[in-house]
């Protein structure tokens, strides 16, 4: 049985053009774990960014990081980057 998710997922613009760019393995991957967001925002692993306001937040996918936002009164994700580990805080 599945449960319904807790919080709605929502890509950017140029997070959706990260994810289509991205090596096909990588892409799934990452599919994946934007899947597992909706009914856990804050997964083990999970980073709050420094410096950001209290919403932004990280996760890895292997050499990947997935950057995105919480907003628990709306319970809304919303990803703004996804991009290589050397490239993503630009």
């Amino acid at each position: 049985m599945n449960t319904p998710a807790i919080y709605t997922v929502y890509l950017k613009r140029r997070a959706e053009r990260e994810l289509r760019n991205l090596p096909q393995s990588i892409r799934t991957r990452v599919d994946v774990r934007v899947q597992q967001l909706a009914n856990n925002p804050r997964p083990p692993g999970v980073v709050k960014l420094s410096g950001e306001a209290d919403s932004h937040w990280r996760i890895r996918v292997g050499e990947y990081r997935i950057l995105y936002q919480i907003d628990d009164s709306r319970h809304i994700i919303e990803i703004y980057r996804i991009k290589h580990r050397r490239h993503a805080y630009r």
